[in-house]
Parts: C-alpha cells; structure tokens; sequence
C-alpha cells in the first residue's frame, strides 16, 4: 500500500512540475512577444479563425541608417529589420507579412535595403499606410505584393535631399541624380505609377510652401498608381488571407 501511495505521490508531484514548466514556458512566450512588440514593433498573430500565422511588422518614424538618431526620435533601424526578414523568410511557421507604415522618411540606402528585401520575399505581403509614408517610405509602400492606405493617410513624393556640406560641382548634382533614378526605378517596377509621373510630381513647384514635391492623400495615391486600393486593418488582413488561400491551393493542384 505505501509503494502505491509513494507512486502516486511521484506522479503528482511530477503533475505539479509539468505544470509549473508549462506556465513558466508560456510566460517566457508572452514576455518575448510584448518585449518583441516594444522594442522592435513587431508582432505574430496566430490567434484567428484562419488558423493562419501573420507577422506584423510596423515601420514608424523615420528609417535610421548608418548614424543614430537622438534619443527622443522615433525610429526603425535597419539592421534590427533586415535580419528580421531573413529570419522571417527561413521560418516555414510564418505564412505572410503585414506591414504597418507611419513613417516620415529617412535613409536612402537603408529604406531602400529594406525595401528591396520585402520585395524579393516569398511569403506573400501586404502594406497598409496609416497616417504617413513619406519620402522613403514611398518605396517601402510599394514593395508589398499588395498596398492599401487609410482614407486620410498621405504620401509625398518630392526629390533627394542631402544634409550637411554639398560640393557644388557637376559630379554632385549626376550623384544626387543616380540616388534619385534608384528610388524612381524601384517605385515604378513595383507600382503602377510611371518613372516620368513620379519624376513630375517629385518636382512640383505649386503643392508645398518653400519646397518641390507633392502630396498624395488616400485616395490620390491610388489614382496615381502608387497604392493598390483604400481601406483599412480589416481590408489588408482579409486580402492577405485570400492570398494565402490562392497560394495554398495552387501548391495542391
């Protein structure tokens, strides 16, 4: 009798430290996800009737590059993003990406590092502008398979712009052109807007006081061929769910 009720006692016991396990591994899970959340801006959502598992990836403020930002900026930094994608296209649990913009502007090359590698993804993609995309985040738009903005969110196109001391010489200014063709070329092979309609509006005179460019809001950007459509949250989520369903059902046939 007691070798049944040692026994029993063991199996409890061991009962007890399984669950003891299993509540410390799911608060180590929800704690990597809100510091995931805080710190990066990033997200995986899994808890719908879809059963589907969608990264979220928010890209707000402005792009940092090689040099930081104050501490008082908001900011996405490139080299937390890029390794993030990586990992995102090598994780088979990961079946697509949302990504949120509010994003000002910032770095060229780096804007454009990021742009190019959500571009070239497999999974598929959705971009949603909520608020702003601007100067850089232009591209950042476009590079999802698909693009929706908010009615009252904007985007401006205007022309590279440098800090610092510029050399007046003519190497200086075919500089600033190249950096320039690279946004226009990118933008225009993944949009339906023109490289000459981006040049144009890039360089209009009568939209902002003191500066060249213009802005597109809502529904002017769909009607210039950079977004895809209007809508919102529940816009983009279902369109990227019909597009995991496509996708699926292709690979079965």
């Amino acid at each position: 009798m007691r070798n049944r009720a040692d026994a029993r006692d063991h199996a409890s016991a061991q009962n007890q430290a399984q669950d003891i396990d299993t509540q410390k591994t799911e608060q180590e899970v929800e704690e990597k996800k809100e510091e995931k959340l805080s710190e990066y801006g990033q997200l995986t959502l899994d808890d719908n009737k879809e059963h589907r598992r969608i990264h979220l990836l928010s890209i707000i403020g402005e792009v940092e590059g090689h040099d930081n930002m104050g501490s008082g900026s908001k900011t996405t930094k490139y080299e937390h993003v890029l390794p993030q994608l990586a990992a995102l296209e090598d994780d088979r649990r990961i079946e697509g990406i949302l990504i949120l913009l509010n994003c000002c502007g910032g770095d060229v090359d780096a804007g454009l590092a990021i742009a190019e590698m959500l571009a070239s993804m497999s999974k598929p993609t959705v971009s949603l502008v909520l608020g702003g995309s601007h100067s850089i985040g232009v591209p950042l738009a476009v590079s999802a398979d698909y693009s929706f903005i908010v009615p009252t969110g904007t985007m401006l196109v205007h022309p590279v712009r440098m800090s610092g001391m510029v050399i007046g010489a003519p190497q200086t200014y075919d500089y600033f052109r190249r950096i320039q063709d690279r946004i226009t070329g990118f933008v225009s092979a993944h949009s339906r807007a023109t490289k000459q309609r981006l040049e144009e509006l890039m360089m209009e005179t009568g939209e902002m006081t003191k500066d060249l460019g213009t802005i597109l809001i809502g529904y002017d950007a769909v009607r210039e061929g950079l977004i895809d459509e209007v809508g919102g949250i529940r816009d983009a989520l279902d369109h990227l769910y019909g597009m995991l369903d496509t996708k699926q059902q292709n690979q079965e046939t």
